[in-house]
């Protein structure tokens, strides 16, 4: 069996490549998911078979000799090429409409994504490994300062995470790029640092380049994204894997707020039981009689 493809334009190759040994019915819902990407994105099985003309089963069987589960996971696929294409909300929405055929309530779309995201919450504390999560801990502990990067939607978790560590007395800074400047904010960063960087397929260009740099340049670098193959994780000494809820394309940032409030409470409760040991020590060392 071909290898599971991990992105569109790797299924697009498969299927260009296996096309002439699928059956006709096979060959006739290749021919329809290539020409109509947008639609597969978001319509239903039932409206799909529908529309290609098949049975909902040989959508079912399509995917499946792929190496997919099922037809949603494929889906899945087509959905991620939308988000890379059309970066801009209101193209976005206007592809979902047309695909689909439907304009949702405001309600709606509330319980959607108030539904979607309890299912990632649920889920986050058993897809984070707790080892590489102290190890995170233990790199921001000893960091003398902590530089935090985001861009694009990531900017916003990044913000937060800037935020929340200044709020327990750890120095750190928000690598903004602000006047273009993030090469040089980045050059700044010391090996006695750490840069901690947040992004999302598609990998934000940025963000790629400064964890490669600090790589390079022996900075202790954690990576927040959302795959194992992502090109952070290839140079992060901690990588830690989010998957977020995605309702019609558009992507939530519940589960990685979630791990960054985390993280940061968890780093403030290490800092003060340093300083309580430390006085501690200090009321026991005073308080001992003198020798002699």
């Amino acid at each position: 069996m071909s290898q599971l493809p991990q992105d569109f334009a790797a299924l697009e190759a498969q299927i260009t490549e296996q096309y002439p040994r699928l059956s006709r019915r096979l060959q006739q819902t290749a021919r329809f998911m290539l020409d109509h990407p947008q639609e597969v994105a978001f319509a239903t099985v039932a409206k799909l078979a529908e529309q290609a003309g098949v049975t909902p089963s040989t959508l079912i069987r399509f995917a499946n000799s792929f190496g997919f589960k099922g037809f949603s996971d494929m889906q899945k696929l087509f959905r991620s090429r939308l988000v890379e294409e059309l970066p801009n909300y209101t193209e976005r929405i206007h592809a979902v409409r047309t695909a689909t055929g439907e304009t949702p309530s405001g309600a709606q779309l509330l319980w959607e994504f108030a539904e979607a995201n309890r299912e990632v919450l649920e889920q986050l504390p058993g897809r984070i490994d707790p080892r590489l999560l102290e190890s995170a801990l233990d790199i921001l502990e000893r960091a003398e300062a902590i530089h935090v990067m985001g861009t694009r939607r990531s900017f916003v978790a990044a913000s937060y995470i800037n935020y929340a560590l200044n709020h327990i007395d750890k120095r750190s800074h928000l690598v903004s790029g602000l006047g273009g400047m993030h090469a040089e904010q980045i050059k700044s960063i010391s090996p006695k640092d750490a840069l901690l960087v947040v992004s999302f397929s598609p990998y934000a260009q940025e963000t790629r380049d400064a964890a490669d740099q600090a790589h390079e340049r022996g900075v202790p670098l954690i990576a927040i994204t959302d795959s194992s193959l992502s090109p952070l994780a290839r140079v992060a000494d901690v990588t830690l894997v989010v998957q977020e809820a995605e309702v019609k394309s558009f992507r939530g940032l519940t589960a990685t707020l979630c791990l960054a409030q985390s993280m940061a409470i968890a780093l403030g409760m290490r800092s003060d039981s340093a300083a309580e040991s430390t006085r501690n020590a200090s009321v026991n060392h005073d308080s001992a009689p003198a020798s002699g």
